[in-house]
């Protein structure tokens, strides 16, 4: 009897080692990749943000706390890539395990709290631009910043209240109300800071090109400027994030039914989403860009090889000069200046 009670219980508990070597072992290889890639990049935007950009003149608290969102993602992936090369989907460690999911929920919860708050100033700038736009008052002060870290905590602490198998026991363990509660609100964490912003995004885009289509001419270089900003962060929420939100939903339908063979496949789906969510510390310096020409300047001063940026300025200057005629001869117009942070 105790024998079979036994059994029914570790029915129930999630090991984590994995059901498809091969599949782990690819996903370890690109979470290394990335970790390769990611490492640098994040490293020379730090540099240049506090070194040549001096991101506290420029107005641009809220870029800096990104890239320290990202460098924290970074950090974690060689723990990652460790653990499915050994063929398990966590560390074997308790604390570690615990450890790397409260820093990626702090890292995804930290990138789409500052990433949405540039998107919506970007759509007070241009939807109800001349009104007053506490955004903009907000999103220069560094006490804000601490102040959102902050209140990232009691969101992401969860993770580090129990022990559970895999990080996540929802559906698994023998729940009690304690575990039931804890892991419940740990989904609703997770599902609420993805879809919730990405409802606000998507809004913010379609506002922001129906206004686009509504201006002058001569306004619309500045506005399409904004346009890019908020369309490239709903583009790597697209991308990064909301399919690992479905992937999640689906995987929680799956082990709730008792479905294990769906379960199995469903969960290397969903892990390898997780991996492309790592993506964003990689795309991030696209928004960079957008948001600020001023930083790309300093990155390509700083990085970019002499015989390389004169070609890249020269390039620039042709595409920011518009030629048109008038009465027989050209004029060239510059274009109107760049939408800034």
């Amino acid at each position: 009897m105790m024998g079979t009670n036994a059994s029914a219980v570790d029915s129930k508990l999630d090991h984590c080692n994995v059901t498809n070597a091969v599949t782990y072992n690819v996903l370890s290889g690109i979470v290394a990749a990335q970790f390769a890639l990611g490492l640098p990049l994040n490293l020379s935007v730090l540099y240049i943000f506090i070194f040549s950009f001096k991101f506290w003149k420029n107005k641009s608290v809220f870029l800096f706390n990104i890239v320290v969102a990202d460098f924290l993602l970074v950090a974690c992936l060689p723990a990652k890539a460790y653990s499915y090369q050994l063929g398990q989907r966590r560390s074997p460690n308790t604390w570690m395990c615990k450890a790397m999911l409260f820093m990626l929920f702090l890292n995804r919860g930290a990138s789409i709290a500052f990433l949405v708050t540039l998107s919506l100033d970007r759509y007070f700038n241009v939807v109800h631009l001349g009104r007053r736009n506490f955004v903009k008052v907000l999103k220069k002060s560094p006490e804000i910043s601490g102040v959102i870290w902050l209140l990232l905590l009691p969101l992401t602490i969860p993770t580090m209240l129990k022990t559970f198998e895999c990080c996540n026991s929802h559906g698994r363990d023998v729940e009690t109300i304690y575990h039931d509660v804890t892991d419940t609100f740990r989904e609703v964490v997770f599902f609420s800071q993805i879809l919730i912003p990405f409802i606000i995004l998507l809004y913010c885009t379609v506002r922001t090109v129906h206004r686009l289509k509504k201006k002058s001419v001569g306004e619309k270089a500045k506005l399409r400027r904004a346009m890019c900003v908020v369309m490239s962060v709903a583009v790597i929420f697209s991308v990064c994030f909301l399919p690992c939100a479905i992937a999640r939903a689906v995987l929680l339908v799956m082990r709730l039914r008792g479905w294990q063979e769906a379960e199995d496949v469903v969960v290397q789906v969903y892990d390898a989403l997780m991996v492309l969510s790592f993506t964003d510390c990689l795309l991030d310096p696209l928004v960079y860009c957008f948001c600020h020409s001023g930083f790309k300047d300093a990155y390509l001063d700083t990085f970019c090889p002499a015989f390389l940026h004169k070609r890249l300025r020269k390039a620039e200057t042709t595409t920011t000069t518009t030629t048109t005629t008038s009465a027989g001869r050209s004029l060239s117009l510059p274009m109107i200046e760049k939408l800034q942070v």
